[in-house]
């Protein structure tokens, strides 16, 4: 096997997952990420299903755990902090993830782990994207944001859910390929205080909007604002500088009750803001000749489907297995990639988002006070952690497959000194 150069757009999550499979199998890598450094920030995430395997088979999973946040489960309360419901994490090692995974842990860590383990093998470059390219039946010529130029055997676009690189080789006559919930959501790390714990509190408050704080370490807690509106104007908000954003939440959120008001003033003077409407990514062009789409870029399945980091990780496994079996015919590769994954997409994507706009965001108080009484209910029943225990680990029945030539033992892993 001849190797391939390749070029990766995005150093988030999927692009270096993928960077670490493809270089362990002796091909040259290089990852540009448009920020100036790596980007090692951003709020909790976390691994399910599927994705634990796909980092099983890494060797990370050890070096992940030893950075998880500690979170033991959710309450829900109402505006006087009394917990209504609690739903705590299954650490049993059977069955499917609660609403708290077992493997909850920082973005800014797990990004980390990623690049200290394909840093010697993969050229990163910060600072720079790709500005535009071109495709030949042999390569890609791709355009540099810094002026260069540079010729590539593929193109991997994983540079997120509003991706360049999917723009660029969609169809012109394509629909808009992502799916508008009408929920808009923010976050932001405030100080840590001593009501906060390891227990996720969520809070509904009348008008569609939902609170929600976690502590991840002992000095700050991450305050989430929720907000469900189908105003078609709503849109343009996470696209408005920072200072509007924040504008736009504290006047929306100003008279929402329970510790609005401390998470409002953190806001004020966080480093760490983050503002999107919440969609999913829905297409069937997943790739074009010699350029191809991974994760969120492809197929983000939204944060409310709790699958966005697995997808990724699963992907990069999927993808590097077919490009290294198919690499003389990336095209092929590319077509059973989309094949083999496809049935595991849709099946994250399979959100029922009328269900969430009507039980996550109720408009009145009556709603508020109904979904605690059967939250409450359900909670004393143990009916959730009932249900996490016994259904099965792999979302969907689907099995990841097996790539034996991506195993460490079968593999010719080049270490550059």
């Amino acid at each position: 096997m001849a190797p391939l150069k390749v070029l990766i757009c995005g150093g988030g999550c999927g692009g270096p997952a993928l960077a670490f499979w493809l270089s362990r199998t002796g091909h040259h890598v290089t990852v540009v990420e448009r920020f100036p450094a790596l980007r090692a920030t951003g709020a909790q995430i976390d691994l399910r299903a599927q994705g634990i395997e796909a980092v099983k088979r890494m060797g990370l999973l050890d070096e992940i755990r030893s950075k998880l946040v500690d979170e033991e489960g959710v309450s829900m309360v109402d505006s006087q902090n009394r917990v209504r419901a609690t739903v705590l994490a299954n650490k049993t090692g059977k069955g499917a993830q609660s609403l708290t995974s077992e493997y909850e842990i920082m973005r800014g860590d797990l990004v980390r782990v990623l690049y200290d383990a394909t840093k010697a093998n993969v050229e990163y470059i910060f600072g720079i994207t790709v500005e535009s390219f071109e495709q030949h039946e042999d390569r890609v010529v791709v355009h540099f944001s810094d002026g260069r130029s540079d010729t590539f055997d593929l193109l991997v676009g994983a540079d997120g859910q509003g991706s360049r690189i999917r723009k660029e080789i969609l169809p012109q006559d394509s629909p808009d390929p992502y799916l508008h919930t009408g929920i808009y959501m923010a976050y932001w790390f405030v100080p840590r205080t001593e009501a906060d714990n390891n227990i996720r509190k969520t809070y509904h408050s009348q008008g569609s909007r939902m609170i929600m704080c976690r502590s991840h370490n002992e000095a700050e807690t991450q305050a989430y604002f929720s907000l469900k509106d189908d105003s078609e104007e709503l849109r343009s908000i996470p696209r408005a500088s920072i200072e509007k954003q924040k504008e736009f939440w504290a006047e929306r959120f100003g008279d929402a009750g329970w510790q609005t008001n401390r998470f409002i003033e953190g806001m004020k003077s966080t480093k760490n803001f983050y503002c999107q409407e919440v969609v999913q990514v829905r297409t069937d062009t997943w790739y074009k000749n010699r350029v191809v789409l991974l994760g969120d870029a492809g197929y983000c399945p939204s944060p409310f489907s709790a699958m966005g980091t697995t997808a990724s990780f699963v992907g990069a496994y999927v993808l590097a297995g077919e490009i290294n079996r198919n690499s003389q015919n990336l095209p092929q590769a590319f077509a059973n990639y989309h094949q083999i994954l496809r049935p595991f997409v849709d099946e994250i994507q399979n959100v029922n988002w009328s269900l969430i706009r009507l039980v996550g965001f109720p408009q009145t108080q009556i709603g508020v006070s109904i979904m605690h009484f059967a939250f409450g209910l359900l909670s004393y029943l143990r009916v959730p952690d009932l249900v996490a225990r016994f259904s099965k680990a792999e979302k969907g029945g689907w099995k990841i497959p097996d790539y034996p030539e991506l195993r460490e033992d079968n593999i010719y892993y080049k270490t550059k000194l």
